[in-house]
């Protein structure tokens, strides 16, 4: 094998159509992520800018993910909702966001990529420094796979009915038991 081919699994060899189909066939071979990777995949996601707040994203290369598992893991951490939450009423810049919170300046500039990268906030360059703004368009995915989870169910009118109807014959039940013991009542009264 060639030396450029011993290449990170996560890296691309070459622009030579030969030395990358060889290296698809070679990656597809180790069994596919989320289904195999193509040039045509490949290009597709380069042509449509992998990163958006829809569609594919990568991350080393070969590994895919939906947009909304981007958005989703942007949201599992306590620091990054926080800065989502100073985002909420105003724009504020990366060093008055690092300057809110314990930890470094560098950690909180990994959580604003973060950040960026599920579409969750867009920066803007005002002249040395960048201005963030929460983007709520990102998270209709997410809203809407949570709204189909709260959604009720076919199911849940049926399991209502039953109770009513198990309600219904119960009492029904009950009343036509009471009744007997109610004459026998009645006739103990008027004997007596």
């Amino acid at each position: 094998m060639h030396s450029s081919m011993r290449a990170a699994p996560h890296s691309y060899p070459s622009a030579d159509a030969a030395r990358r189909d060889r290296w698809l066939h070679w990656r597809n071979a180790r069994g596919p992520i989320e289904g195999p990777l193509t040039s045509a995949r490949l290009s597709a996601a380069s042509a449509a800018g992998v990163g958006g707040p829809r569609g594919l994203t990568t991350r080393n290369g070969s590994v895919t993910r939906l947009a909304m598992d981007a958005v989703a893991q942007a949201l599992a951490d306590p620091i990054r909702r926080e800065i989502l939450r100073m985002l909420r009423d105003r724009a504020a810049s990366a060093g008055s966001i690092a300057g809110a919170f314990p930890v470094s300046r560098p950690a909180v500039s990994r959580h604003l990529r973060v950040l960026r990268e599920a579409g969750l906030v867009r920066d803007v360059q005002r002249g040395r420094e960048r201005e963030y703004r929460l983007e709520l368009g990102a998270l209709a995915e997410l809203e809407a796979f949570l709204r189909e989870l709260h959604a009720e169910s076919p199911w849940h009118r049926r399991f209502d009915a039953l109770e009513t109807e198990v309600h219904r014959v119960g009492r029904q039940r009950r009343m036509a038991t009471a009744t007997p013991s109610s004459n026998e009542a009645k006739r103990k009264k008027e004997t007596a």
